[in-house]
């Protein structure tokens, strides 16, 4: 195969949007290069499994994380037993098989790039039933507190996002010859930070002030957890700024959240569905109200905002809340009656918020997606 050119099989599944994200971007970033000689083929590793699976699986996940938490907990501590973790993996794997059989003998890739636990194993079985020569590099897109099931199968070439993650790789003894770990990755957009005249015209175009301070209320594409309740409080707080609510698919958060508005007759909230333009209204925000998924708090780490953690996923996120707080680059209240004081304090206290905001340009964070772009497109293991 000719340098830099063939046709790489990325593999997601729609669990959240922390496995679907860096699949894009790596992809975009790819085809912006490449384009003409490497052809990228985004793959659901549900597609052609039943309706039932599908929801089984991806709205499962999604019902478990908004509304019942402690289910999720007790479900992902269990599947910490190894026996545990492989029944699963190879239940959902037979379902899902014939589906990413199909997909890797139409498509006949010279790369497999796997983003999701769930499907390395029938992508290995596919490969060893019809002897393939197909390389294979999996992305464990959690970056510290990573499932189980990423490591069941201990030969793979691995990409990790964290030191801590590659130490833990060693120590369940995968051989460090497989394992790379670079920085996380995103959009590209998020690479760099907008000009001060480019927030401007963004605050124009979305209705903001020109110099008010933003909040931004924003979890994944579901919305933020306890968003609405952390609004109403923000609201009966008087607090100096103007607010984003972002509900992403969530149709009753965007209906809540809109009576809320109706009932305290307030004009300085703007409330969002789904958007694609997540980037614009972080970078024009001082403080981001978020969940600790792997995606969303770099995000805003990465255009130098504050992250004021409400909640996270035990364990897989867990991690992510500690990386955040021990650096001391945000912070973590999960008493939602204590948001408003929180945010008073950053937004008054000029010491405080900068403090943050220091800690956060010292720790010279960067985005991945161009050398794990690299990486995959050298990739001759």
């Amino acid at each position: 195969m000719e340098e830099n050119s063939g046709k790489y099989l990325f593999f997601y599944l729609k669990t959240g949007g922390g496995h679907l994200a860096p699949a894009r971007a790596v992809a975009e970033k790819i085809k912006s290069e490449y384009g003409r000689r490497v052809e990228i083929i985004l793959a659901d590793g549900l597609a052609g499994s039943s309706n039932i699976i599908r929801k089984t699986i991806e709205a499962g996940y999604r019902n478990l994380i908004n509304k019942a938490a402690p289910v999720f907990t007790i479900l992902y501590a269990i599947h910490k037993i190894r026996v545990v973790s492989k029944s699963v993996i190879a239940v959902a794997g037979y379902f899902m098989k014939s589906g990413i059989e199909k997909q890797i003998l139409d498509s006949n890739p010279d790369k497999i790039v796997i983003f999701h636990y769930l499907v390395i194993k029938p992508v290995y079985d596919v490969i060893r039933k019809y002897n393939l020569q197909t390389r294979v590099i999996t992305v464990v897109t959690d970056p510290f507190t990573a499932p189980a099931g990423w490591f069941l199968r201990r030969d793979q070439n691995f990409i990790v996002f964290s030191e801590m993650l590659r130490e833990k790789c060693v120590r369940m003894g995968i051989r460090n010859d497989y394992i790379r770990v670079f920085p996380f990755v995103l959009d590209q957009r998020f690479s760099g930070k907008i000009s001060k005249s480019r927030a401007q015209l963004i605050r124009a175009d979305q209705g903001f002030k020109p110099d008010s301070r933003i909040i931004l209320i924003m979890g994944g594409g579901d919305g933020m957890p306890h968003g609405k309740k952390i609004l109403e409080k923000i609201i009966k707080s008087n607090v100096d700024a103007e607010i984003a609510v972002v509900c992403g698919n969530n149709e009753d958060m965007y209906e809540h959240v809109n009576k809320i508005c109706t009932k305290y007759k307030v004009d300085n909230v703007m409330v969002y569905r789904f958007i694609d333009f997540v980037y614009s209204l972080i970078a024009i925000s001082d403080i981001v109200i978020t969940k600790c998924g792997a995606s969303t708090f770099m995000e805003i780490l990465l255009l130098g905002k504050i992250p004021l953690i409400n909640t996270y996923i035990w364990e897989q996120e867990k991690g992510n809340m500690e990386f955040v707080i021990s650096s001391k680059m945000g912070i973590y209240e999960k008493r939602t009656k204590r948001i408003p004081d929180v945010v008073n304090n950053l937004l008054t206290d000029s010491g405080l918020y900068n403090s943050f905001v220091s800690n956060i340009r010292k720790a010279s964070l960067k985005n991945g997606v161009n050398v794990v772009s690299d990486y995959i497109l050298d990739f001759q293991n």
